[in-house]
Parts: C-alpha cells; sequence; structure tokens
C-alpha cells in the first residue's frame, strides 16, 4: 500500500520552490554595474530570461525531482545624473513572471503554475572616486582607470500577492541590498568586485487564513551577503564579454519565530555576457549562467537576451 503525503507537504514544497527562484531573480550576475556615463544618458530595455532546473533541499524536506521553469520578461529604464558633483544613476525595472514549479514526495506528485507581476527594481547608484559627472565633450576625453562606487536596490512590496495561497508573484514585504563596488580598466581589460548585503522585512501575512493554515503566519529572514566577480575584454568600442561568478550565504527564513538552519545558503554560480552593438543607439546583450556550487536552493540555468535603445538628452 503506497500512503500518501499529509496536504501540508505540498505547500512546502511549492515554498522551496518559490524561495529557490527568488534566489535568481536578486543574485543575477551584472557585469560592469559601476559603468560611468554621460550626464543625462539614458537607456531603455527589454529583457526575456529563462531559468531552468533542479532544486537541493539539503536535507530540509523529503522530496525528489523538484523542479521550476521560470520565464522573465523585464522592461527597465536607467537614468544618468549628476549628485554632488559625481557621476550618478537611477533604475527602474519592471518584471513579469511566469513559472511551474514541481516536485515529488514517494509517488506523489505537486504541480504548481504562476502567471502575474513580480516585484519592482529601484537602484540609485553613485560614484565615489574616479568618476565626476561629465557632459558630452569632456566624458569622450575621459579614460577610465579605477572606479569605486555605491549603490543601494530597492524591492518594495509588489507584484501580485495573495496571502492564502503560498505561490505568489509579489512579495509582501520589502528587501534593501546596499552594495559597493570596484572597477579597474588595463587597456581593453576591464575587472568588476561587488560586495554588498540583502535585508529584509517580515512577511506579516505568509500563508495565511486557507484551508492549510488557519491562522496568520509571519515570515522573516535573515540577512544574505553576496560577492559578486567579472573579468570583461573590450574587443572593439561597445563590443565585449565577460566571464561572470558570484558566491551568496546566509538567508535563513523563519515561521512565526521558528529558525530553520537547514535554509541557510552557500551557493555560487558562474557565466558568461556578450554586449553588441546593432546600431548608435541600439545593443543587444547575451547571458547564461549555471550554478557552480548549490548548497541549498535552486540549481538553475540561466538565459537572457536584451535589446537596449539609448540616447541623450540636454538636461
Amino acid at each position: 500500500m503506497t500512503h500518501k503525503p499529509t496536504s501540508w507537504f505540498f505547500p512546502l514544497i511549492a515554498c522551496a520552490l518559490l524561495f529557490s527562484v527568488r534566489q535568481v531573480y536578486s543574485q543575477d550576475l551584472a557585469p560592469r554595474a559601476y559603468l560611468i556615463t554621460p550626464v543625462h544618458s539614458n537607456a531603455a530595455t527589454l529583457t526575456y530570461a529563462l531559468v531552468d532546473g533542479n532544486v537541493n533541499f539539503d536535507g530540509s524536506l523529503p522530496v525528489t525531482d523538484s523542479k521550476a521553469r521560470v520565464s522573465l520578461p523585464v522592461v527597465s529604464y536607467v537614468r544618468s545624473l549628476r549628485l554632488a558633483g559625481r557621476s550618478a544613476n537611477v533604475l527602474v525595472a519592471l518584471p513579469y513572471a511566469v513559472g511551474n514549479f514541481e516536485g515529488k514526495i514517494g509517488k506523489a506528485q505537486a504541480n504548481v503554475y504562476r502567471s502575474g507581476l513580480a516585484p519592482l527594481t529601484f537602484r540609485l547608484s553613485m560614484n565615489l572616486w574616479g568618476g565626476p559627472a561629465m557632459d558630452v565633450p569632456h566624458f569622450v576625453r575621459w579614460k577610465q582607470k579605477s572606479l569605486i562606487g555605491a549603490s543601494i536596490k530597492v524591492n518594495p512590496p509588489t507584484g501580485q500577492y495573495d496571502s492564502a495561497k503560498l505561490i505568489n508573484t509579489g512579495i509582501n514585504r520589502w528587501a534593501f541590498k546596499p552594495e559597493i563596488g570596484l572597477s579597474r580598466r588595463w587597456s581593453h581589460l576591464v575587472v568588476d568586485g561587488y560586495g554588498g548585503v540583502w535585508f529584509y522585512t517580515p512577511n506579516p501575512k505568509f500563508y495565511s487564513e486557507n484551508g492549510v493554515f488557519a491562522g496568520i503566519n509571519r515570515q522573516t529572514q535573515d540577512p544574505m551577503g553576496s560577492f559578486e566577480g567579472h573579468l570583461s575584454y573590450d574587443v572593439k568600442n561597445r563590443l565585449w564579454a565577460s566571464f561572470d561568478g558570484n558566491f551568496w550565504f546566509g538567508g535563513a527564513t523563519s515561521i512565526n519565530g521558528v529558525l530553520n538552519p537547514l535554509t541557510s545558503n552557500r551557493n555560487s554560480r558562474v557565466g558568461g555576457t556578450v554586449s553588441v552593438p546593432v546600431s548608435k543607439r541600439q545593443s543587444v546583450k547575451f547571458s547564461y549562467s549555471n550554478g557552480a556550487y548549490i548548497r541549498y536552493g535552486g540549481n538553475f540555468q540561466n538565459i537572457s537576451a536584451a535589446w537596449q535603445y539609448s540616447w541623450i538628452t540636454r538636461r
């Protein structure tokens, strides 16, 4: 006789799958994130990313054959500006997520599908050393050497969220990531390194008031540190390729004050990016990354393609 898992197993599968995919959202690989551009530069970008792979629970759940496949179209806009005499930029991005999640306990299969708006992303970046604010004539004569920058990334409680459902494309909490970045150029070669920490506010209504859990659940998450590095080479102006890697750790979750230490991360990804100019104002970018070491969460392949249109205004 085959024993069916109790009803609470399926929400746990879905929860772990969704958490692991959100790791990909927040732990992307972004070469040249502290690039200096002339004041009043603008860029609009359309990106399509496909995240696909298995999930490692590290013994936190008796689950096998756990998989996730998520499509992420993203619309973003970035503008360069002058801040205290330094080069700075502000970015806003709106993603839409379409995902399929599945897992198996014994012979019983759990499948979840979701489609909806994902959390907005806001990012303010400022150069601290090596990159003053410049207009176009000054920028054309400027040559990058060493740059030090800082940024703050914010995910507000946006997107589609229903506390009665465990799987949501949106979030019901704030997330903040302060970061420091260093960039150094030697002729055609550029080396970038970033270090930051994600901080999360509590989700006061996590999977609450439904047929499985009648009460209110409060979810919290520990801070999650991250390091990111890139080695890129300029073939010619606006044509470049990079080797990318990152490592993140921490971020264990608690429900109603009960910590699950098995949800702590110690993961890394590696990949590559190629950017190709199409015209004076247009370029396309392709990237690929895969899990190098995954202790807990998604061991995903991530493939993306982006089209960018850029322009400069007088003010």
